[in-house]
């Protein structure tokens, strides 16, 4: 065994503390399955996920706990700017982090990210009115730029058979965290003070993060420090390209979590189902269950079948169809509603997070090791400004369709869930040739 590793390990020349070169060096050496690796990477995703998700359900009456609206149609509006401001937060602060993760190495920026998520959430939960909650937020987006590190590290350190797995677990563990964010809000926020009466009338990192202080190993790369990465990042067309598709499809989704849940919460009178908070949770757990189920057993398959791009393109089409029928949904009621949202959630959010999945893949393959802190900071920034956009447009869209319910045109709930249907329909046609390009291998 140790003269197949001392083989393995010739045929490529390693530089002597060179953090990247241990990387390659553990990577080579590692047989087996890297569970451990895997699981620590999916755990510290889920944490961030679920502190974004899990005020969904309870955001509604929250906002009408703070008095601010005057009308319950106006709930929405104010919940909207709630929910962008982490998002708004992530766009000032997502490249710097990147940059910090190139320079200082992964562990310090995922160190405080998570750290941030313990102070700010605990502290939004605290909050005593509508600005309070703004800022936690905003302050909570602003502290965790660890997801563009994280998906760096998933390329960096799994060995390249597992690279596809290790991305798909990031955006499993981040769409099930979205998930099951708002399941856990939804359940526990019956518990609390927050607790209405429903009106019948209206039915710690492991230590293997040391060597996250991964720069280039490539000879070359040592030789290139002096290198405007941030120039040859911005004249990246494939990387650009998978960027601007990523934000649409980021927008779409961002919008669609909160819709469901004001959608879900909302009094049948306005086009909603009526749910109380502990009726979302449940649907969103079964959905997280399902999502759970697909992506760790048949993504890498779909994947390895149908390339990135192609998975991307089909599942967003196929989440076009299946937004088409949600107006027709509501009006369903009992167990034919239950069961039809219930196959609808699980759909929509494994069709969503592997199409983000496949963006992933794309935009790492698209720039070299030494950029990826800064690429994935970059493409944070982009997205967290488009899923700041996300709730706060959906917010208002929403509360503004609640006031059309005898409209002509799309009354009610309809506009809502046309306006997303247009949105996503624009993400499925930019993964189209000429505009979105491919690095080839």
């Amino acid at each position: 065994m140790a003269e197949e590793y001392a083989e393995c390990l010739l045929q490529n020349k390693f530089h002597e503390n060179c953090p990247g070169c241990k990387v390659d060096q553990m990577k080579r050496l590692r047989r087996g399955f890297p569970f451990s690796e895997l699981l620590t990477v999916w755990l510290i995703v889920l944490s961030t996920a679920l502190s974004i998700s899990s005020l969904f359900p309870f955001l509604y009456y929250m906002i009408g706990d703070f008095n601010i609206a005057k009308k319950e149609e106006d709930i929405g509006f104010y919940a909207g700017f709630v929910g962008c401001s982490l998002m708004l937060g992530r766009t000032l602060t997502s490249v710097v982090w990147g940059i910090v993760a190139d320079r200082y190495g992964r562990k310090p920026v995922i160190l405080i990210g998570t750290a941030s998520v313990v102070i700010f959430n605990t502290l939004f939960g605290l909050s005593v009115n509508f600005w309070m909650a703004i800022i936690t937020r905003f302050c909570l987006g602003c502290f965790n730029g660890l997801l563009g590190p994280i998906k760096a590290y998933a390329v960096e350190t799994f060995r390249d058979e597992y690279q596809s797995l290790a991305l798909s677990a990031v955006s499993t563990s981040w769409g099930i965290g979205l998930i099951i964010g708002p399941a856990m809000g939804g359940f526990l926020s019956q518990e609390t003070l927050h607790n209405h009466k429903i009106d019948d009338d209206a039915s710690s990192p492991d230590e293997s993060f040391d060597a996250q202080k991964v720069l280039s190993h490539d000879p070359e790369s040592h030789k290139a420090t002096d290198r405007n990465e941030e120039t040859s990042l911005l004249k990246n067309w494939p990387f650009i390209s998978s960027i601007i598709v990523y934000c649409i499809f980021s927008l779409h989704d961002m919008a669609y979590t909160e819709i469901f849940s004001l959608w879900a919460n909302s009094p049948r009178k306005y086009g909603g189902l009526g749910y109380s908070s502990a009726d979302v949770g449940s649907v969103l757990a079964i959905s997280g269950f399902g999502l759970l189920v697909f992506q760790l057993s048949l993504y890498s398959y779909a994947e390895r079948l149908l390339g990135p791009t192609m998975v991307t393109r089909i599942s967003g089409s196929l989440a076009l169809v299946l937004l088409s029928t949600y107006p027709l949904i509501a009006k369903l009621s009992g167990l034919a509603l239950t069961l039809a949202l219930n196959c609808a959630s699980v759909a929509k959010n494994v069709l969503s997070t592997s199409a983000i999945t496949g963006l992933f893949i794309l935009q790492n393959r698209a720039v070299r090791q030494d950029q990826r802190g800064a690429a994935n900071g970059i493409a944070m920034t982009a997205m967290s400004l488009f899923k700041a956009i996300g709730p706060a447009a959906a917010g208002i869209i929403y509360s503004w369709s609640e006031k059309r319910l005898d409209a002509a045109f799309l009354p009610g709930t309809q506009m809502v869930f046309f306006i997303l249907s247009v949105v996503l329909a624009l993400g499925v046609v930019m993964t189209f040739k000429p505009f979105l390009a491919q690095t080839q291998h």
